[in-house]
């Protein structure tokens, strides 16, 4: 007889999306006046790639197409660190999710623009 082993590992709701405006709100990079571009989301760590934030060095081998040496490429930080951008003022703001004819909506909670 077996055990069937499960794992129950809450998700949550991942609030910003590739292509969004954001601030960083906290950690290294906190910069509450600068909004930066998500260039990548990433689910399964719960973490998002943005530009000109947590650049780290990578070495690349030369290769036909590319000549390598040492490269700056954006890291990830955690999602935690981000707020969105309120489309209306320009401020960070917490998001809602509400239903706008069948469809999931993200809204600003700040000032109720759809974002």
């Amino acid at each position: 007889m077996s055990k069937k082993i499960t794992h129950s590992h809450q998700t949550h709701k991942i609030h910003i999306k590739k292509g969004d405006k954001v601030f960083v709100i906290a950690g290294a990079y906190k910069d509450l006046e600068t909004q930066r571009e998500v260039l990548e989301v990433i689910p399964k760590t719960y973490r998002a790639v943005l530009e000109d934030v947590n650049m780290v060095k990578k070495h690349t081998k030369p290769t036909e197409t590319n000549p390598g040496g040492i490269n700056e490429v954006p890291a990830s930080i955690h999602i935690s660190n981000v707020m969105l951008v309120d489309p209306k003022t320009g401020e960070p703001c917490r998001i809602g999710r509400k239903k706008v004819d069948g469809k999931s909506v993200r809204y600003s909670k700040k000032s109720g623009e759809i974002i």
